[in-house]
């Protein structure tokens, strides 16, 4: 997209060239921050079809925590991206 002259276009078509720009940049930090949410759901679904790397015989109670704190942290992830929890209305 070529800009427009500020000295010699109308300040609505500057705006809307502005407001074009916004758009674009808005989408494509809309669409970088998917992809990395995408790359960062893709490694934790691995990692649980690993059982979070621990083995049967292994597993203690520091692994149950460990567990509880992820559950946690995703939780506040789904009650604000589905309004429940504290963010239901």
């Amino acid at each position: 997209m070529t800009r427009l002259n500020p000295q010699t276009t109308p300040r609505h078509q500057l705006r809307a060239e502005k407001v074009a720009r916004n758009k674009e940049a808005a989408l494509n930090a809309f669409i970088g921050n998917k992809a990395e949410i995408d790359e960062m759901l893709a490694r934790l679904s691995s990692l649980s079809n690993e059982h979070f790397n621990a083995h049967p015989d292994e597993i203690n109670w520091g692994h149950v925590g460990t567990l509880e704190n992820y559950a946690s942290l995703l939780k506040r992830i789904t009650d604000s991206a589905f309004g429940e929890g504290e963010h239901a209305e």
